[in-house]
């Protein structure tokens, strides 16, 4: 099973990627591992800006979200809407990319009014792109992630327990879609089906 992690800061480090980690450390303890942290800040601006579709990076990063099975996206709020660089990144992506995929949405914003930002604009736009399912997403503000004085980022008790709960949810979804694939029918032609009363 593959779990791509996106990080959707413009900035490193930042509260977003940092709940991003979080994630992976947890997703990491139940015994799943997870591929490199895609920086989407570290792409090149003009192939995302310009939507460069046959640049290198674009289409490097277009098969990484195809051979995922699962993708768990970080973004920091901005104007009640997830992060620009986001958007050009998912408008560079095929129509049907997360087809079939599992996704867990991850935000933080400076303050509480602009949780629904998960909902009223990023969840619309991952359902656009054909994800399976889209798992409640998190959203925490700056005092959840707190700076610390050792440098990076803390978590207050109640956000590290709703990401143990959304780790452990992801991580369910996962080994079930992986159970059932493996679950193989034979077919039969209707001529062989019998029926007894």
């Amino acid at each position: 099973m593959s779990i791509l992690l996106i990080a959707g800061s413009p900035t490193q480090p930042s509260r977003s990627t940092s709940l991003l980690h979080a994630v992976a450390s947890r997703l990491q303890a139940q015994g799943l591992s997870t591929d490199p942290v895609l920086q989407l800040n570290q792409l090149d601006p003009a192939a995302l800006l310009l939507a460069q579709f046959d640049h290198p990076e674009i289409r490097a990063i277009t098969d990484r979200v195809a051979q995922a099975d699962a993708v768990v996206v970080a973004t920091p709020v901005y104007k009640a809407a997830y992060s620009g660089l986001l958007k050009v990144f998912l408008d560079v992506l095929p129509q049907t990319a997360l087809k079939g995929k599992l996704v867990l949405p991850l935000a933080t914003g400076g303050s509480p009014h602009h949780m629904l930002a998960l909902d009223y604009t990023l969840r619309p736009v991952l359902q656009s792109l054909g994800a399976r399912h889209i798992l409640p997403g998190i959203y925490a503000t700056d005092q959840g992630v707190p700076l610390l004085p050792e440098g990076g980022y803390g978590l207050t008790p109640d956000i590290a327990e709703r990401l143990d709960d959304a780790a452990q949810l992801l991580t369910t979804d996962l080994r079930r879609s992986a159970q059932w694939a493996g679950n193989h029918f034979e077919n039969i032609a209707f001529t062989d089906v019998r029926c007894s009363v």
